[in-house]
């Protein structure tokens, strides 16, 4: 099924598609700083608490799905030092970043590729990667279970996918200032650093409209994936997910 990712109801896949890459293309330059600012650098702890439960060895082939200006992809390359990362995203200029992070040097030696893929059409062979990555990725895909069969599909038996997603607070106080957060300050921090307050209201209501915790593990284990676990960061405002590909 096909739906608006800012609301969750049924609708065209086009509508968040072209959605996303237009809000995605416009601020590619300024996302990075906006991470810093909105998360007051908790992003930068999500991230190393992702690399913590990725499974991934000094053998592995990664691919990285939804990779934008390369948080991910760095992160993997320092921490887990693979045999090569494939770097990907739907909006190129968001790539365009994420390869003058590389030209600096930003792979530690890693060999990484960049290629623009739409998540839910990946084009690349059954069971070729050892692991998948994605951070703030399926939340903006209008066909989430197709995109969770591609990576399902591109996993090597046994392979993971591991993914960062925002999700929802557990304590019902928390969960209020959270979502007061989004609704007001979120929009604010936006239009402030890149001047696009209509974008980062979208990206607020897609993050409200997210499947909780054991929605999204749900979701996964739908896709075929197994032994899903989750762990939170600051206090459920965003959840790390690893889900395996069985063997057989």
């Amino acid at each position: 099924m096909s739906i608006d990712t800012a609301t969750g109801r049924e609708a065209p896949a086009e509508l968040s598609s072209d959605r996303v890459k237009g809000i995605f293309s416009a601020i590619a330059k300024k996302y990075e700083r906006f991470n810093a600012v909105s998360s007051f650098g908790a992003y930068r702890a999500w991230l190393a608490g992702m690399m913590r439960q990725a499974p991934i060895g000094p053998d592995a082939d990664v691919l990285d799905i939804a990779g934008g200006t390369g948080d991910v992809t760095f992160a993997v390359a320092r921490a887990k030092r693979p045999r090569h990362i494939q770097c990907t995203d739907l909006v190129d200029e968001m790539l365009d970043v994420a390869r003058m992070h590389c030209a600096e040097g930003a792979s530690c030696g890693v060999p990484v590729d960049f290629e623009v893929v739409d998540a839910q059409d990946i084009p690349y062979p059954d069971a070729s990667y050892d692991a998948v990555t994605m951070a703030y990725g399926i939340r903006n895909m209008p066909e989430r279970d197709r995109a969770l069969a591609e990576m399902f599909r591109v996993l090597k038996p046994g392979g993971s996918l591991v993914c960062l997603e925002f999700s929802t607070p557990q304590n019902r106080l928390w969960r209020a200032l959270y979502h007061f957060y989004l609704r007001h300050l979120i929009p604010f921090w936006g239009g402030l650093i890149t001047g696009d307050r209509d974008g980062f209201v979208y990206l607020a209501r897609s993050i409200r409209a997210f499947p909780d915790q054991q929605g999204l593990a749900r979701m996964m284990e739908e896709a075929g994936f197994a032994d899903v676990e989750w762990k939170n960061y600051t206090g459920g405002i965003a959840a790390v997910h690893v889900a395996r590909k069985p063997e057989a």
